[in-house]
């Protein structure tokens, strides 16, 4: 739970928070809630989840994520 413990430590009010992960089949979870929960005051965006096996092509797929979300 490093990122947690991460979020919990540092403020991040008013700050926007893009939530990425590799997976190998399970997604993203309910990790953009739990994201929520614990910086209530910053703007979660959604997130990008991406399989592991399928990382080394996402490339286009990772810089189209970037790009629309600033």
């Amino acid at each position: 739970m490093a990122v947690f413990t991460f979020l919990e430590e540092y403020e991040f009010a008013g700050k926007r928070i893009l939530p990425f992960c590799t997976h190998e089949g399970s997604g993203p979870g309910e990790s953009e809630r739990d994201i929520r929960k614990l910086c209530p005051d910053a703007k979660v965006l959604p997130g990008l989840a991406i399989r592991g096996g399928s990382v080394k092509g996402s490339g286009d797929t990772i810089k189209s994520w970037i790009l629309k979300n600033g």
